[in-house]
């Protein structure tokens, strides 16, 4: 049973492949959608720049929110001066990537928005390949953290993570299906010209690309 289309919806917007599906799979199931972005003081603004891009080319209203977590969410390669780990996402250097509780304050915060719009909804895009080095990604985190979504104001939230048992090459196959534009979506933990492929997030990312048979818009450029 489709959703209806008088529903509000949050969607999450880091400006990467996750949460670019993400924005076009909830669009597709008829929601009002407004999109949410957070500079935490992340390295690079990457992400970011490609979230505002895509959101234009969908007609998707887009907030970026400033946060200097990074000031107290200390120690992680995406925050701090520390050089980003190389190889596959599951193995234990990859663990030098976490931030501190980062998507429960993203997640908050999103709520905060979303009953500011009286959105009934928050979406955010974690998935399985996340669960073995970011703990905030777990099914049980998502869980719990909707719950208390549920009970923090008069205004009902209910957080949704419809990607969380998918893995990055199950969600690209979905974008393939959506017609998501991967050429709007950044991945890559450096903020360079061109994709390092060589950081976890670019392993990745190339592995969905070649499980859903599509070539990388952004390796052809």
């Amino acid at each position: 049973m489709e959703e209806s289309v008088s529903k509000k919806a949050i969607v999450v917007l880091s400006g990467g492949m996750d949460s670019g599906t993400l924005l076009y799979h909830v669009l597709s199931k008829g929601y009002e959608v407004k999109a949410f972005s957070v500079n935490y003081g992340q390295r690079h603004e990457k992400e970011l720049e490609y979230a505002k891009k895509m959101c234009v080319k969908l007609n998707v209203p887009h907030t970026v929110f400033s946060l200097p977590l990074s000031e107290i969410a200390r120690g992680s390669s995406l925050t701090s001066d520390i050089p980003v780990p190389h190889g596959h996402y599951e193995e234990e250097s990859m663990k030098q990537t976490i931030v501190p509780n980062r998507n429960m304050v993203l997640i908050a915060l999103a709520a905060s928005y979303a009953i500011s719009e009286k959105a009934e909804k928050v979406f955010y895009g974690a998935h399985a390949g996340d669960h073995a080095i970011y703990p905030d990604c777990r099914p049980e985190f998502a869980q719990k953290l909707g719950e208390a979504l549920k009970i923090c104001d008069w205004f009902s939230v209910t957080l949704e993570a419809p990607f969380i048992n998918l893995t990055k090459g199950e969600i690209a196959r979905m974008g393939k299906e959506l017609g998501a534009d991967y050429s709007l979506m950044w991945t890559c933990y450096e903020g360079k010209e061109t994709p390092c492929g060589k950081c976890g997030s670019c392993v990745e990312r190339a592995e969905a690309f070649s499980f859903a048979g599509m070539e990388d818009p952004l390796l052809q450029m």
